[in-house]
């Protein structure tokens, strides 16, 4: 499931280069004495700090530098120490050892204390000043400093004991001979201390961000958070109440605070197991489960601070037990991107989808014996690491001294899309996991064309429609999400992610997941210190997205539905393109164009963006429309230049990945130029991109979101091609196929006139509308065409004709004339006219035969027609 990479391991990088030091100072065979080394801490720069018994019966600490793959030897004990709690300043000049003491054997009966800790001066080795000596365990972690190592004068140090509380140390530096840095005054040390937290039960530190997280009980449990600034300046930022068992820490907990070796917490002491995640982007997820034991069930919670909602979920571990002792387990929470994972080995492992978090069926939830990290260690036995690349995490396996950068892996991801339902797993259950693996995998995409393809290339291969959520729609609109949210969280609330709220009824597979159930708690009501406004960086960012959330929570459909904009859309096509509303909509089509223009330089290979196609860029001006009125009504704060940006960006990435679809079909199909031609049948590759194509326009239709300008034409290319005539022209009929001005001028010139093909022009030409076919006409070479451009070059002659010399059409029209032919129509119009102003010459002359003159007069004019001879 985890994709890993070995970072560090304690054998490979630093027990080989010990032995090689060792056998050269002590002239002994190397590699021939075991040196039995522990790992210390990590430091924020990924540094390890690790101790180890030297060959002359001593204590040395050490450190290894992941950049430079080089190991340092810091300090060094006269006699062999226990050394519980260790960490170094980053200029390297103090390093703060807390001893475990030694209380079996003859010390038992000396009057000393169980904790040692210990500040010492290694810039060069100089002073040892005593900071603690108590009866309790004592934990040391160094603040991080911004200043180069060189100028840097003070060193801050927090200091946590097991009685519950932390302190500040401010270690003022000197120097002295131009490189010996010291302790100034060590004798005042004792002074600048400053009490940051009380009466703590639990507590956890971030070296990243420089967050320290305290939970405290009185009435209730109260978890703080505390930030550390570069001035090494704090203050408390948020406060929140949580719902915890009342005996849920035995004893003090320390987390992230390094490893403790001589001081092992029983499986039966830890009650509770808690974890706080944040994510820069503005996200905090407080994470802690609870053993059950008189029930075979695992009790989780997920408090989404950014969410404003508190998720607990509850998973059956059924009667079929691995080896291990369940009831002493708590299951590992591994933060990877804006994904929760919960895994207990052999049992479960659960992908919580925190920024779509409202249904199950967006988390990816495995279970059984195959749920395997693919790590070594126990679960239990495995501790997370922060790692400045959110996308991946740090794993540490302390027994073997590993550690590892873990990330979901998308080949297992991409294995789970591409299993079939079997007998024992129906649709019904395979489907959820689908979803779910799609949405994970779209997550962790990024900028991955190749993952991308991957991804495409499944769609492509699964046409089927499945019944519970279209694939496609879910490609393009989780891929849409992740790239109008990958900067901020404050587009989560009001974009769509999913497919599945646009049904009018979720399918009964989707809402819930077989072996876990979910109780949602909204308003948990976090306490953020200070006004809105004098928060900065990441907890602004927190507290605006939960206060907004609450804001959109009580508003109905904050977030936008693609297909509410149908009523505007039928309404748009049945009004004249001449209208006021068209202009404002075609300026938004420029910007995206525009923006598509300049994405895409290079050559491209499916001819798209190449042709005019009115319809769709109504479309598209429509819809940036639309999305920026939903934006300036739920997010006015953001402003309108930064709103009109973000809908010009997300409508034209909307274009471009559809683009990128065809694209990715075109060469898994390995199709060239040729297809364009259409005096050849489609083989199996234009078949197979015409299937494709087909689910894409079904896919958009439904979600009523604009086509790239050219599908249209495109699509009618490979529908003549692959598609028997009557079936053709069915597509048109029943919407499927929209026909163009460029693909129905191309067919009628690249098509001949055989019957079969005469037959299919007709037929094309009674489905257009009457402006398109006047213009169809001037391109098809052939007799009706001829005799229709005739009748409207007469008519437009007559017409102007008439305007010019006054003629005009009266009133006394005869049933009998027959307005089709409009030449003779006109020409028996004016006869009448002229015949009502003038004499009738056969009324004068009563022995003219008028049947002889008629007779002759039709002879006269066929000779002038040729049709007869004189």
């Amino acid at each position: 499931m985890l994709k890993l990479k070995q970072q560090f391991d304690l054998q490979r990088d630093v027990v080989f280069d010990i032995l090689r030091k060792e056998a050269s100072v002590c002239r002994v065979k190397e590699y021939s004495e075991d040196v039995e080394t522990r790992i210390l801490n990590t430091e924020r720069d990924g540094s390890v700090l690790y101790s180890w018994k030297g060959a002359t019966g001593t204590t040395r600490i050490g450190k290894y530098d992941p950049y430079t793959k080089q190991n340092k030897l810091l300090y060094t004990f006269d006699k062999q120490v226990c050394v519980s709690s260790c960490s170094l300043n980053k200029e390297e000049t103090l390093l703060a050892v807390s001893l475990a003491q030694n209380t079996s054997g003859q010390e038992r009966l000396k009057p000393i204390s169980r904790c040692l800790t210990l500040l010492i001066e290694i810039h060069p080795i100089n002073n040892t000043k005593v900071l603690k000596a108590v009866d309790c365990r004592v934990k040391v972690q160094f603040l991080h400093q911004e200043t180069e190592w060189k100028s840097a004068l003070e060193s801050h140090l927090l200091l946590f004991t097991e009685d519950g509380y932390v302190d500040l140390y401010h270690v003022l530096l000197s120097k002295q001979e131009g490189y010996r840095v010291v302790i100034s005054n060590p004798e005042r040390l004792s002074r600048a201390v400053e009490r940051i937290i009380e009466d703590f039960c639990w507590v956890q530190w971030d070296g990243h961000t420089q967050r320290l997280y305290c939970l405290t009980r009185k009435d209730k449990f109260l978890l703080r958070c505390v930030q550390f600034y570069p001035n090494h300046s704090c203050n408390t930022v948020l406060e929140l109440v949580l719902e915890l068992p009342a005996n849920a820490f035995r004893t003090v907990r320390f987390v992230s605070l390094g490893f403790d070796h001589y001081h092992v917490e029983k499986p039966e002491q830890e009650l509770v197991r808690m974890r706080v995640f944040t994510n820069r982007l503005g996200s905090m997820c407080v994470c802690y489960s609870q053993l059950l034991k008189d029930k075979q069930e695992l009790t989780y919670t997920v408090v989404l601070v950014h969410k404003d909602c508190s998720k607990r979920f509850r998973v059956c571990l059924g009667n079929d037990k691995p080896s291990q002792n369940s009831d002493q387990l708590h299951p590992l929470f591994i933060p990877i991107g804006y994904y929760i994972l919960v895994y207990l080995q052999g049992y479960f492992l659960h992908c919580i989808n925190t920024r779509q978090h409202e249904m199950l069926c967006h988390s990816l939830f495995l279970t059984g014996q195959d749920v395997n990290l693919g790590m070594q260690s126990q679960s239990d036995a495995l501790t997370v690491m922060h790692k400045e690349d959110e996308t991946s995490v740090c794993l540490l396996e302390l027994a073997c001294g590993s550690i590892h950068i873990a990330e979901l892996s998308p080949a297992y991801l991409l294995q789970i899309l591409r299993s079939d339902a079997s007998p024992g797993c129906p649709s019904s259950r395979t489907d959820p996991l689908r979803l779910a693996a799609l949405h994970c995998l779209l997550v962790l995409m990024g900028d991955d064309l190749k993952l991308e393809l991957k991804i495409i290339e499944w769609l492509c291969d699964n046409m089927n429609i499945v019944e519970s959520f279209d694939q496609i729609q879910e490609f393009i609109l989780a891929s849409l999400f992740r790239m109008g949210c990958e900067k901020s969280l404050r587009l989560d609330n009001v974009l769509p992610y999913s497919s599945v709220y646009e049904k009018k009824e979720v399918p009964a597979c989707l809402e819930a997941v077989p072996g876990v159930c979910c109780t949602t708690e909204l308003h948990i009501d976090p306490d953020f210190k200070g006004k809105a406004g004098r928060l900065h960086g990441f907890w602004s960012e927190l507290q605006w997205n939960t206060e907004r959330t609450k804001v959109l929570n009580a508003v109905p459909n904050s977030r936008y539905r693609t297909s509410d904009i149908q009523a505007d859309w039928n309404k748009l096509r049945s009004e004249s393109r001449a209208s006021s509303h068209v202009n404002p909509l075609e300026e938004n089509t420029k910007k995206v164009l525009s923006m598509v223009d300049t994405w895409c330089l290079e050559k491209k290979l499916v001819p798209l963006f190449q042709e005019e196609d009115h319809q769709q860029r109504a479309f598209i001006g429509l819809t940036v429309d639309k999305l920026r009125e939903h934006l300036n009504r739920h997010l006015p704060q953001l402003g309108n230049r930064k709103i009109d940006s973000l809908v010009v960006n997300y409508v034209a990435k909307l274009l471009e990945l559809i683009r990128h679809m065809l694209e990715s079909a075109w060469l898994k199909n390995k199709l060239g130029p040729h297809v364009l031609c259409l005096t050849k049948k489609g083989g199996p590759s234009e078949w197979a991109v015409f299937h494709f194509m087909l689910r894409i326009l079904e896919s958009t239709q439904g979600l009523c979101l604009p086509l790239p300008p050219g599908y249209h034409t495109l699509f009618a290319v490979f529908a003549v091609r692959c598609l028997p005539h009557q079936t053709f022209l069915q597509y048109i009929d029943h919407g499927f196929l929209q026909l163009t001005e460029t693909f129905v001028s191309r067919l009628m010139t690249d098509l001949d006139n055989s019957e079969t093909n005469e037959r299919l022009k007709f037929s094309i030409l009674k489905k257009l509308s009457e402006p398109m076919e006047q213009k169809i006409y001037h391109m098809w070479d052939h007799p009706v065409s001829s005799g229709s451009i005739s009748r409207d070059y007469v008519k437009t002659l007559l017409g102007k004709h008439t305007k010019n010399k006054g003629f005009g059409f009266t009133v006394r029209d005869k049933p009998d004339f027959r307005p089709e032919f409009l030449p003779l129509t006109y020409l028996a119009k004016m006869l009448s006219d002229i015949e009502s102003q003038a004499l009738n010459p056969f009324e004068e002359r009563e022995n003219v035969d008028a049947r002889f003159v008629e007779e002759s007069a039709l002879m006269q004019t066929l000779i002038r027609l040729g049709f007869e001879e004189k």
